[in-house]
């Protein structure tokens, strides 16, 4: 009877293989789809022709709020633990998809400020320098 039965044994941490694949699965989906409902909210600032600003802006903003949930659930995909992922417990706004949203959002509301000072300002001097 030796001492060995005392001692406690080491928990084995036991994974589902097919979970984990299903989870990397749908992290790329949910990334695809992050990508893809972007592009909506870049078509929508910009490449309304004959509209003006405004319009522009109230559709765009039902398309980022879409586009920033699908973004929340795939960056909270991203950050659940699992083995093959290295990264796992790292805060929400650190993963690679929410990250996308709010770099591709600033990049945009810079061009459609400057789409807007162009549109209000720049257009009109043309338009009079030429009709004259």
């Amino acid at each position: 009877m030796g001492s060995s039965s005392l001692e406690p044994r080491p928990v084995q941490r036991v994974e589902l293989k097919g979970g984990v694949m299903l989870l990397e699965i749908g992290r790329v989906f949910s990334f695809l789809l992050g990508l893809l409902s972007l592009y909506p909210i870049l078509v929508s600032a910009f490449f309304v022709p004959g509209s003006h600003w405004e319009e522009r802006l109230e559709l765009s903003l039902l398309r980022i709020a879409l586009a920033g949930c699908v973004c929340l659930i795939s960056g909270m995909l991203f950050s659940w633990p699992s083995a093959t992922n290295p990264d796992a417990g790292q805060p929400l706004l650190a993963t690679l998809p929410v990250r996308m949203f709010l770099f591709a959002l600033a990049g945009m509301a810079v061009l459609f400020v400057v789409s807007w000072y162009l549109e209000e300002f720049y257009i009109p001097l043309l338009r009079n320098k030429y009709l004259m």
